[in-house]
């Protein structure tokens, strides 16, 4: 099996879940399919989700919530 590290496009601030009160996109050990969200990038007061490209099971975030992110680092792993 394959761990693949997801990474980012664009800056901005990570979050794993929707809404500050709501569940995570995915916890360890869920299932992921390819086009599920992962997290939402914050950039300019727009919000632009991260799909997953390849299906497998969540190993978790690299990246705290609310934290920043640069392109090209890779912030949550998917095992295929």
């Amino acid at each position: 099996m394959a761990i693949i590290k997801i990474e980012a496009a664009m800056p901005g601030l990570l979050y794993h879940k929707p809404e500050p009160d709501s569940e995570p996109f995915k916890k360890p050990g869920n299932a992921v399919a390819v086009g599920d969200t992962l997290a939402l990038v914050e950039l300019m007061k727009s919000f632009v989700p991260i799909t997953a490209e390849v299906a497998g099971t969540f190993r978790g975030f690299l990246i705290g919530d609310g934290e920043e992110l640069e392109p090209g680092v890779a912030f949550c792993e998917i095992e295929e």
